[in-house]
């Protein structure tokens, strides 16, 4: 879902708890650029906001670094 809403992201996600609703997502993206931290969060918690909607995550810890374009 988030390299879908941010094209050219690297991902990764990690199942923290082992039941799937508690995750830590590492985010690198060109989107990035020039954001400040909680704005490149808001880009990656509103990717998977169906998912808290929908009860499946229930916590996200979330890191991120803007990615060089030319990459």
């Amino acid at each position: 879902m988030i390299e879908a809403a941010l094209p050219g992201a690297r991902v990764q996600v990690v199942d923290e708890t082992g039941a799937g609703d508690h995750l830590r997502a590492t985010v690198k993206a060109p989107q990035f650029a020039g954001l400040s931290r909680i704005e490149q969060h808001r880009l990656v918690k509103n990717a998977v906001q169906s998912r808290f909607d929908d009860g499946s995550i229930h916590a996200l810890s979330i890191t991120t670094e803007a990615a060089n374009q030319s990459r």
